[in-house]
């Protein structure tokens, strides 16, 4: 049994994604970032960064106390290792989807969110940092549509890759034209279509109905007044 602390955000997505993918039995603890809920002593002892998701394992592959992870990248290579799936065996091919993960989680999730701030949230405009993100998601777009010219997926088949990658991208709210990346269009209709991900994203729905973003001066204060302070 995995116990799933979540909100139906980019990285929140990738959990539920992979598991409905391996049909792992599991339990969503909702964690509302907009009131605040990721601050809550119970949820930072599993949690030390207070953000979502994460995950405790009740039963480990080596059978010992329960296992508490964070950080969305580390779990799905976790829960990859713990079912032997979504990442290849193959020691080349396996180095391969780690990599794309890891660039997943070091350019395209940050950069993307930095475009979603000074493009959605922030209080001014500022045409520089709007540029600035813009055009590198553009650039994260191109990696991504050359790297699939020729595969159907991030490293041939289904994995962890892609899972990780495919909440991030969202060229409506992105400022990008996604007809100029045809590769990646066509990537991100096929993983739409996947039955899994049409259950994850219609369980993000039912927690949280009314999505959309930051929308109350109070939720932006909670998610981008954060300093050194938060932590306790």
């Amino acid at each position: 049994m995995i116990d799933l602390y979540y909100w139906p955000t980019p990285n929140g997505h990738k959990m539920t994604m992979f598991l409905e993918e391996a049909n792992l039995e599991y339990t969503i603890h909702p964690v509302n970032i907009g009131k605040g809920e990721q601050f809550n002593p119970e949820f930072l002892k599993i949690a030390p960064n207070n953000r979502i998701p994460a995950i405790v394992d009740r039963a480990p592959a080596d059978g010992g106390a329960p296992i508490a992870m964070f950080e969305s990248g580390a779990i799905l290579l976790y829960l990859a290792e713990k079912t032997d799936r979504f990442v290849p065996r193959d020691l080349r091919a396996r180095l391969d989807c780690i990599q794309w993960l890891f660039w997943q989680m070091a350019n395209l999730g940050p950069l993307a969110g930095q475009n979603h701030h000074f493009v959605h949230y922030a209080p001014e405009r500022l045409q520089y940092a709007v540029d600035r993100y813009v055009n590198e998601t553009g650039r994260l777009y191109a990696v991504l549509n050359k790297r699939l010219a020729d595969r159907q997926f991030i490293v041939g088949e289904y994995s962890i890759a892609d899972i990780a990658s495919y909440p991030w991208v969202l060229p409506e709210r992105q400022s990008q034209d996604i007809e100029q990346f045809p590769h990646l269009k066509r990537w991100k209709e096929a993983i739409k279509a996947r039955p899994a991900t049409v259950r994850a994203y219609a369980l993000g729905k039912e927690i949280n109905p009314k999505p959309g973003g930051v929308r109350t001066e109070e939720e932006k204060k909670i998610l981008f007044g954060q300093t050194k302070d938060v932590v306790r």
